[in-house]
């Protein structure tokens, strides 16, 4: 549950959103309410479990299971981290196409056009 909540939420949300903060945040209470609920869901199934094919024994600390939801906690971040670069590099891409359509420079300081200064040249 908690992978496909990263999967479906992580990089849209870094997409979309335009403060990091605020996608990351949103990120994390989306996975740390699916992580709850799984934990529950695991932990109750381990409980009524009478054959032992369960998740986890019930004697025994699932390390393995909170380094592998670390894992996935931090590969969201990563996801987060990919949408804002994408989105970024998305509106670059734009605004460098149409500063070459309308002849101006995108990081022009002194508001001159390219065509106004061959001009005036």
């Amino acid at each position: 549950m908690i992978a496909v909540i990263t999967v479906l939420c992580a990089f849209p949300l870094g997409f979309f959103l335009r403060s990091r903060i605020a996608a990351n945040t949103a990120y994390a209470i989306a996975y740390l309410w699916a992580f709850v609920y799984q934990t529950l869901y695991l932990t109750l199934d381990a409980m009524n479990d009478v054959d032992g094919g369960g998740a986890f024994k019930r004697q025994e600390f699932p390390l393995s299971y909170g380094i592998v939801t670390l894992g996935i906690f931090a590969a969201g971040f990563g996801l987060v981290a990919l949408g804002h670069w994408t989105r970024d590099r998305r509106v670059r891409r734009q605004e460098s196409a149409r500063s070459s359509l309308t002849g101006t420079s995108a990081s022009a300081a002194s508001g001159k056009t390219a065509a106004s200064a061959n001009v005036a040249g």
